[in-house]
């Protein structure tokens, strides 16, 4: 993967955003918070499923779970432009800031992949509030071993929790007798 290919594609965030608020529309819980996590799991998720993520935003570390860097000023621009309105309401006793789509998403840069995996993040939040996908989000090992105010690197989603598998351990195994071999070799020939 080049690092070119790692452009943040704000063209992209700016149609994940519409699309996820018009097929959000009728979920009562749906507001800020909740966007913010289901762009981080679509990135985030694309990048461990698909190879690539889908906007190469950067995501940095909140109180309340990851947000893309770039949101309140990609969200502004949209607003300037009419694209999007953000209502403010209350939701189970807390103050919510709403993203409403103004116009339909262009969907022609995403993949079929892309979408369905955007699909099934929503159907999975749906319903949840802002403070359990938070919660969720806080389990996650990159936003748990980042500074606050710190980019979460896309690798931390490849990095797994518990111990390795007997095949893991294996292909470890044959990586340090590798790197022994290499080790000796190298001193004898600097002898």
């Amino acid at each position: 993967m080049t690092e070119q290919s790692r452009i943040p594609n704000d063209g992209k965030l700016e149609e994940l955003i519409l699309y996820i608020a018009a097929r959000s529309e009728g979920d009562s819980t749906f507001g800020i918070t909740k966007l913010n996590k289901i762009l981080f799991y679509a990135d985030f998720l694309a990048y461990v499923q698909l190879g690539r993520a889908i906007t190469w935003h950067c995501y940095q570390k909140l109180e309340n779970g990851p947000a893309p860097r770039a949101m309140l000023p990609v969200l502004e621009r949209m607003m300037r432009r009419g694209d999007v309105v953000i209502a403010n309401r209350t939701s189970f006793g807390y103050k919510q800031k709403k993203v409403v789509a103004l116009r339909d998403a262009q969907l022609g840069e995403f993949s079929g992949d892309e979408i369905s995996l955007v699909d099934e993040i929503i159907e999975r939040f749906r319903g949840k509030t802002a403070r359990g996908v938070s919660d969720l989000s806080h389990k996650f090992i990159g936003w748990k071993y980042t500074g606050f105010g710190e980019d979460i690197p896309y690798e931390m989603a490849l990095v797994r929790r518990g111990p390795p598998s007997i095949e893991a351990e294996k292909y470890g195994a044959t990586l340090t007798e590798a790197a022994r071999k290499c080790l000796t070799r190298e001193r004898i020939e600097s002898a």
